[in-house]
């Protein structure tokens, strides 16, 4: 779930007092004044169905909420946001959604989306945080839930240079593996990763940065950079392709990372940390986030004009025992 297609334009302030005032009136009968009850059907709009991980969420979604006594509805736009839109509004209209989670291909796109929901009485839990879609705050029937990627980042260097002091003296020659320009909270990552590593170990150098496209692109700009820093003992991977790209160049050279850190936390990376490959990974806790995000939705759903909420993916470092 690491690929977030965000476009971060902001909404106009004019946008914005428009959605805040249309408030999320509730559902009602019509002719009787009664208020309509919202069926237990959540609907779920990830990026792509295409992206495994996203296939894996959603059927997690399906099984939580089933668990729960409802019914899910999931989407597939496919990284295309107009058709997103087309296919949300659609349900929405339809009076079969009883709300709406979002991973929201392009923020600016969910204006109209967000105003529909609000005037069916519908709740929305989208991506991101508020500022992405011009907003200072949570709204009406509206939660938001976001990775804290400058959290993110300083633990990720900041447990490098834990390894960095306890296997290496606290001196290192560091690759330094970075995701690619337009990733979700690159920015983020990168200046707090490189500022908790320095101050955690000072005398550890970044000798090389390698832009992480995909893990055999990874594998390959590793072992490029190995030939060029033969010395390199020390690896920081800001997601888990670049670390198993990585492991994969070393074994290919015959060497062993001494230190490698990672954000991430795949499957496939805990068992490597378990086997002490990893010496540490920031994981995000996608199972506790699935779960407080259905639960701030029903809870919305109780009283959709109540503001929502602000969330945040909870993570955990991961360390071998």
């Amino acid at each position: 779930m690491r690929r977030n297609a965000r476009a971060l334009s902001g909404l106009s302030v004019g946008v914005t007092a428009l959605l805040v005032a249309a408030c999320g009136a509730t559902p009602t009968n019509a002719g009787t004044g009664t208020v309509a009850a919202l069926p237990k059907t959540l609907v779920f709009s990830p990026l792509s169905l295409a992206v495994p991980a996203l296939k894996g969420l959603s059927e997690g979604v399906k099984g939580y909420a089933g668990s729960q006594g409802w019914e899910v509805i999931v989407q597939d736009p496919n990284f295309d946001p107009a058709k997103q839109v087309q296919q949300l509004n659609e349900v929405l209209q339809s009076g079969r959604a009883g709300a709406a989670w979002v991973l929201a291909v392009a923020p600016q796109s969910m204006a109209g989306t967000i105003k529909l929901a609000q005037d069916k009485g519908i709740p929305l839990l989208i991506n991101g945080k508020p500022g992405e879609y011009g907003f200072m705050g949570p709204l009406p029937g509206v939660s938001f839930d976001y990775i804290d990627y400058t959290s993110a980042g300083g633990t990720l260097g900041g447990q490098l240079g834990t390894c960095v002091n306890q296997k290496l003296g606290g001196s290192a020659k560091v690759l330094w593996l970075q995701s690619t320009e337009g990733s979700a909270g690159k920015d983020q990552v990168d200046l707090s990763t490189k500022s908790a590593l320095t101050a955690a170990a000072p005398n550890a150098t970044i000798v090389q940065a390698v832009i992480v496209k995909d893990r055999a692109q990874a594998q390959t700009d590793v072992s490029n950079a190995l030939v060029g820093h033969p010395d390199i003992n020390a690896v920081m991977a800001a997601n888990d392709e670049g670390a198993l790209g990585a492991l994969g160049a070393f074994a290919v050279a015959g060497k062993k990372i001494t230190c490698l850190a990672e954000f991430g936390g795949n499957d496939e990376v805990i068992g490597l940390v378990k086997e002490g490959k990893i010496f540490a990974s920031v994981a995000l806790q996608f199972d506790a986030d699935m779960a407080q995000s259905f639960d701030a939705l029903v809870k919305l759903q109780a009283n959709p004009k109540a503001y929502g909420q602000v969330l945040v993916v909870p993570q955990k470092i991961i360390k071998a025992t």
